[in-house]
């Protein structure tokens, strides 16, 4: 499928949008494994490195993976994935807990954000979610005794195109009469100190 990738990094981090609406189209299992590489390159505290990935593209697995999700929670289930419109692969992490026990989540969110940024540049939309059903997933995937699901990246080609809003004092995203997606973010003038906070 063509994309309509951004040119620098910037630009995708600007033009990135949590998608949950995805069309029926495989997603190359060469781009999952580029995917997994941008995750596995990221920074580890300690470069202890103690993430190993699963990544899922296989129909029926995928049909039981997402069942064990849970969506867009300010709008579900108006926001969740309709029939025909479910993620067409997954990502899982799975933390090695001999590696780490505690602080891992730092490791895992450098990976998810690698892995998400990749996925845009390559036209794919995604959903980080962290609301799963970890001990289900776990036995879905055969996930061994010291390992940890962590989260989920839901992968796709994009079947929607999500819109950022001024934030006006709720976070709540919400959906037009059209289904499309608005996602309330802060103003960078709310965040943004200089040498000292205020």
């Amino acid at each position: 499928m063509p994309r309509d990738n951004p040119v620098s990094v910037s630009d995708t981090i600007l033009s990135r949008r949590t998608v949950r609406r995805f069309k029926p189209l495989a997603v190359d299992r060469s781009l999952l494994e580029k995917l997994v590489n941008a995750g596995r390159l990221a920074p580890s505290a300690g470069n202890l490195q103690p993430l190993e990935f699963i990544t899922v593209d296989d129909e029926e697995i995928r049909r039981a993976v997402f069942p064990c999700l849970r969506w867009a929670a300010y709008i579900t289930p108006r926001g969740n994935p309709g029939p025909g419109q479910e993620p067409m692969a997954y990502i899982v992490p799975l933390v090695n807990l001999a590696v780490r026990e505690k602080g891992f989540e730092y490791d895992v969110g450098a990976a998810m954000e690698n892995m998400i940024l990749a996925a845009r540049e390559e036209g794919l939309g995604s959903c980080w979610l962290l609301s799963v059903e970890r001990e289900k997933l776990a036995e879905i995937l055969s996930v061994p005794e010291g390992y940890r699901v962590d989260c989920v990246l839901a992968l796709g080609y994009p079947a929607e195109s999500p819109v950022t809003e001024e934030f006006t004092g709720s976070v709540k995203y919400w959906q037009d009469a059209e289904g499309v997606l608005h996602v309330p973010k802060k103003p960078l003038r709310s965040v943004f100190h200089i040498n000292r906070f205020g």
